[in-house]
Order: C-alpha cells, then sequence, then structure tokens
C-alpha cells in the first residue's frame, strides 16, 4: 500500500522539510539544522515523505541530497483540482 500523501503533509516538521526542499535540494545536517528534532527524527520524516513519493533521494559520494518530487506533488494536484472544476 502507497502511503496517503494527505497524512505526510499532515505534520508540520514534514511541512517545514518541503518548503525548504522547495527552496532545493538539502542533506539531512541542512535539514537537521532548522528543527527542533534529531537527524534521525529529521531521517524518519524523509522516510515518511520518501514513502508517499512527494520527495526523492539522490546519493552523491557520502551524502544524500533530498528534493522535492514533482510528479508526486503533480498528483495531489490533480485530485485537489476536481473540486474546483465545474
Amino acid at each position: 500500500m502507497t502511503p496517503d500523501a494527505f497524512v505526510a503533509i499532515a505534520d508540520p516538521h514534514r511541512r517545514y522539510l518541503l518548503e525548504e526542499l522547495r527552496r532545493g535540494p538539502k542533506t539531512v545536517g541542512e535539514l537537521a539544522s532548522g528543527l527542533p528534532v534529531s537527524r534521525p527524527a529529521v531521517s524518519q520524516h524523509l522516510k515518511v515523505l520518501l514513502d508517499a513519493g512527494l520527495v526523492s533521494a539522490e546519493s552523491q559520494g557520502t551524502r544524500r541530497l533530498y528534493a522535492v518530487s514533482g510528479s508526486g506533488f503533480l498528483k495531489l494536484n490533480i485530485w485537489l483540482d476536481q473540486f474546483w472544476e465545474g
């Protein structure tokens, strides 16, 4: 079962992560510096976003860069748009 994107974005820490990633790809360390939670907690939040298809990850050497996944948000937009169509 694919995790629900709406459940994933319900958490304020995950929304913060998405807002940060909207500005550009970042590492866990960069993301953790703006939150009052540990790096492992940030990694867990990122896993939820990854599983929901809202974030992608790319390995670069010993680092993983996280970025917003446009295709995951496209699915959300398509679902939401049905409520604005006549």
